[in-house]
This record gives structure tokens, sequence and C-alpha cells, in this order.
């Protein structure tokens, strides 16, 4: 088939109206009306007068057709070939109005609705490699052809998606949602269509059965991407089409009370769900970046919150330190550790410890991640004055027992804290630092005394989260030299030369897993690391093939003593409090992860990415 001769250029054809008018087919009257309403609407001038009723597509398409000599096709009589869609993006053809029709060999026969838009035409042939041969269609009969045959595909991309994830949102209720007005009708509309509910309704419930922490959903130039971080390590989930980017992100704002057409700074919000029977929070937080807003959802699953350190595998005499240490009526306890390592619900396992009838618990929190029954919880506002600071000198005259603060920050918050340990309150709070012994150091180069951070502190626990070996494809396995050269040890290294006690060890022959049990029977402080058991996952259905399901908690308990108090108001450094805290019994985060290892719990290569030797 060859290729048709150029038209005439738009400056020399005659506009379509007044074609129409001098072919009878309408009136001026008719032309007038019609041309207000393409003012109204933008639309082209044959659609406008197709949609008014006023003359048949047929007639405006053969004009055009004599008008620029192309010819001109039913597309009633064709049976588009979907592989040919895939050709030319759905964008591309809604924007430009092109169908795909049918391909012989180098020749790709696409219907145009606009025989001006000459351009079009070279960027199809650059977009699919092949020669162009365009014939003319009705624009209403085109646009509708294209949102069937691009809807359709769309439709069964949709379904692979809702088919990929486990979400179902049959039993779904969306609660203290407060919908706004869109400034854009359209997406006012769009955000209430059945496929957007559906595929966020489904993400958002595949997420939670997933035991994901966090939702991420991210724009990018040529596609959407949705990932989930399941076990503190992200995995792609899906990426829905491109053309329901708007919706889907104005859908994600309605829920959680944001404000859809604010599209230039990031905004903060929270969307309860009721799946079933379980209430599930999640916190809303949208970023502009360079092609559109991301967004990212933290799941906050009460019914995840474990409040028993020991299911996370405190060593039992770490345990006991910490309990003591919290039990005390006064005093000050820290947890420390890096984001994301857990140290919220260590402070919601202590609290829940010693939450009693009795007891007046207050805590300060930015945010307030889980509401606890029986405590007295505050949201930290930087903006409207209400600090961590300005809440605990609230907290002081609500007659406290026991004040929990989310971060010390400064020196105020840490002044007031260390003073209100001193007069009879327990005080809980967190730091960012790596260990517990260079805790210390921070609260003293922060600028407290030495004398009153010594009397103040109880104990001090950092804390990583490795994950752990999944239990389903779980097999024993003999590390080589470069594991070894990793964790800075080589295979004579014994745990003496770790530095362990014989207390360390018969703690982790107590709680050893029954597959690492016989292995440890003459554990001992003469015992080589390369004659440890060791284990590793080697992929299964169950993890998704990385042989890795689930965390497990690494602690590090600094308790107290009288003589560690006597080194810190002599101002010793942290090299000196770790030695000293070490000879006491402490276990730092690498031993505790050593004994994960030879428990069977971890791997080798996770304790050596969370904590130093």
């Amino acid at each position: 088939m060859a290729a048709p001769a150029a038209p005439p250029s738009v400056k020399s054809a005659d506009r379509l109206g007044e074609l129409l008018v001098r072919e009878g087919l309408i009136t001026k009257e008719q032309l007038a009306k019609a041309l207000q309403e393409q003012a109204a609407t933008g639309a082209r001038i044959g659609l406008t007068l197709v949609k008014m009723g006023l003359v048949p597509e047929t007639s405006i398409v053969k004009i055009l057709a004599r008008q620029f000599r192309m010819p001109a096709v039913d597309l009633a009589r064709f049976e588009v070939d979907p592989k040919l869609l895939k050709l030319i993006p759905a964008d591309l053809a809604s924007k430009h109005i092109v169908l795909p029709l049918k391909r012989d060999g180098r020749q790709l026969t696409v219907a145009i609705a606009d025989p001006t838009n000459l351009g079009v035409v070279d960027d199809l042939k650059f977009i699919t490699r092949y020669d162009i041969v365009p014939v003319l269609a009705g624009e209403y009969s085109m646009r509708a052809a294209i949102e069937k045959h691009y809807d359709a595909g769309e439709s069964q991309q949709m379904q692979t998606l809702l088919q990929d994830i486990q979400g179902d949102d049959d039993d779904v209720e969306l609660l203290e949602s407060q919908e706004q007005e869109a400034d854009v009708s359209v997406l006012a509309a769009q955000v209430e269509e059945a496929p957007v509910v559906k595929l966020i309704n489904a993400i958002l419930i595949d997420a939670v059965q997933k035991g994901a922490s966090d939702i991420h959903f991210e724009s990018f130039e040529h596609e959407l991407r949705v990932r989930y971080r399941v076990d503190g390590a992200l995995q792609e989930i899906m990426k829905p089409p491109m053309k329901m980017k708007a919706a889907l992100i104005s859908r994600f704002k309605i829920m959680s009370s944001l404000n859809i057409a604010e599209r230039r700074v990031p905004q903060d919000g929270r969307i309860k769900l009721k799946v079933g029977k379980k209430v599930i929070d999640f916190r809303v937080s949208t970023l502009p970046t360079l092609f559109g807003e991301k967004v990212v959802l933290r799941i906050l699953d009460k019914g995840n919150l474990t409040l028993d350190l020991e299911t996370f595998g405190i060593e039992p005499r770490a345990e006991a330190e910490f309990m003591e240490a919290i039990s005390n009526p006064y005093g000050m306890v820290l947890v420390t550790g890096p984001t994301g390592s857990g140290k919220t619900t260590t402070l919601y396992s202590a609290l829940s410890k010693i939450n009693t009838i009795d007891t007046n618990i207050m805590t300060a929190e930015d945010p307030v991640e889980y509401n606890l029954f029986g405590i007295n919880q505050v949201q930290v506002r930087t903006e409207i004055g209400m600090t961590f600071a300005a809440a605990l000198k609230a907290f002081l005259r609500q007659d406290p027992n026991v004040i929990m603060l989310g971060e010390i920050r400064d020196l105020e918050t840490g002044s007031i804290a260390v003073k209100a340990a001193l007069t009879g309150h327990m005080v809980l709070s967190t730091l960012h630092t790596n260990s517990a012994p260079e805790t210390l150091t921070r609260l003293l180069d922060m600028g407290l005394e030495p004398f009153n951070v010594a009397s103040a502190l109880n104990a001090i626990l950092a804390q990583r989260l490795v994950r752990r070996i999944c239990s389903k494809c779980k097999v024993k396995y003999e590390p080589d030299d470069a594991e070894f050269t990793g964790a800075k040890v080589n295979r004579d290294t014994t745990m003496r030369d770790l530095r362990f006690t014989d207390r360390a060890l018969n703690d982790a022959k107590a709680r050893a897993t029954k597959e690492a049990a016989p292995f440890l029977e003459d554990l001992s402080l003469d015992t080589r690391v390369s004659e440890l058991p060791y284990f590793k996952g080697h992929g299964c259905d169950a993890c998704s093939g990385t042989g890795l399901r689930g965390r497990q908690g690494l602690y590090e308990v600094m308790f107290m003593t009288n003589h560690l108090k006597k080194l810190v108001v002599q101002n010793a450094d942290s090299q000196v409090l770790r030695d000293e805290a070490i000879t006491e019994g402490m276990l730092t985060l690498r031993m505790d992860g050593w004994l994960k290892v030879l428990k069977g719990l971890t791997t080798m290569e996770q304790v050596i990415r969370e904590t130093s030797a």
C-alpha cells in the first residue's frame, strides 16, 4: 500500500465549519451555536457538531478526506490486534487521537482524527520503528475506540495486579475521613471510581497481611512503582497504570484528609481503616518529587505490637537488669539506636510492665504511634511551641509517677529529664547513639553535669534489629574464610577472645533453638568460631526466596553499677566505660549477635551489617 500524497497546508484548506455550511449540511446559526459550545469545552469543531447531533460523523469524515486527499476508514470494520496496541502508548494515543489498525511488513496503518497534525506521524515512526500510513477516522468514533481497546488492556492489567496481591476490599471501612472538594473537577470524579478505590484498598490490605511496616508509592517519568518494606527491606510489588497516577495520589490524600489541590509542599495525615474486626492506622506523608508526588504510608497495626521483649530474644541477664532498672520508683532508663531499630516497641514494652492502676504514666511522643490504654499520651507539636521540654515541664505539674519522652534532643530537655529522675520520677527516653557507653558521653557533651547523670541513670539499653533465618528452609552450612574476615575474626578465634563469660554461654544454651541445642552442649570459652554451628535459609515460597523471614532484636544492656557511676563522675571516655561494663558482665551488640548466630536465629552477615566489633 503506497503512502498517500501529502495533504495541502492548513492555511490553504477551507475551515471545516464553512465547508459544512457550503455543503448545506448545517446552517450558519447552527455553526454559531457550535462555535459557542466549542469555546466553552475546548473540543474541536467536528467533535462538537457530532456531539450536538447537528451533522453525522460520516459526513465530516468524507469532507475532510476530500479536502486533505486522505483515505477514510470505518472503524467498525476493524478488529484491532492487541499486539498492535503495545506499539503506541495509551497516553500518546489519547493525547493525539491515534489508533493502530493493521501491520503489513514494515508499514503500520494508523487511524488519526486530525489530518492537520502532521508531526504525530513522525513521532509514531520514531516510536514504533515502522513506516506510518495515516488514514482518517471520525474523532468521536476514535475516542470511543481508544477508550474501549486501551482501557480493556488496562482493565486486564488491573485484574492481574489485583490477582498478584492478596488484598480483598469487600470488608474495608474508612474511619474518620473528611472528604474535600477538589479544585480540579476531574480528580474529584476519578478518585471515587471503582478501579481506584479497589486498587488502593487491595494494596493497603495486602501490605498489612504481608506484615509490611511501610508502603512506598513512587512517581517516575514513565512509570509508577509500589514497594513494601518487609522486615526492614524494600521489595517491589507492582507498577500501576500511569494514567491512574493523579487519581491514586488524590485518593490517598482524600482518605487522609489532605488537600488534593496542593502538590507543591509536603503534607502529613492519617488514615484509619477498619478491616474486618481490626482497626489499623496508617501515617501518611506526601512529598513533591520531579515527576509527581511520592506517598509513603507507615502502617501502625496494634495487633502486631509485641510488648514482650523475651519474644525478640533478649538474653536472660540483660532482661533481668533492664526490668530491675524500670521497676525502680525513680531514676532514668535510656533506649538508644538508629531509626527503625525498635526503640519505641521497647519503650512501650517497658511501660506495659509498669502500667498499673496506682501508677500515673505520661508520655510525650512525636508522633504518637500506638494508643495504649491507661497511659496519658501527648503529641509533640514543635510549630506551636509544644516541644518535648514544654511537655515535660507540664507533666511535672500533673503528679506523674512515670514519664516517657520520645527523644532527648537538646540540653534543656535533658536537664529537665535528669532533674525529674532525681526528684522521685521514673523517666524513660531515647537517644540516637551507636552503643550504650557512647550514650553517656553524648549526655555529657550536651552539657549535663557528670554527677547528675551518674546519679539519675539506672540503665542504658542499645538495640538493633536483624533479619531472622526462615524456619521453613533453614539448613546448616560451613562459612568460608571471607565471612570470618568480614566479622574481623579468624577460624581460630575462641569465645574467650570474643570476651564471653561462662555465664553468657550458659544463658545461650538455656534459650537455644531445638536445631542448635545439640551443637551447643560442649560449648565453652575455648570453643573456636570455626566449630560453632552456622545456619542459613536456601530460599522458599514462605520467605519469597530470600532465606530470611521476620526480625530479631540484638540488645546491649549497660546496668549502672556503683563502679560505672564513679567512672562517669570522673568523665571517663566511652571505651573505658565499655571495657568496665564488659568486665561486669555486659554483652555488647556484637557479642549478642554471636549468640543469635550460634542459636541459629540469624546469619553472620546480618550481625556484621548491623553491629560494630
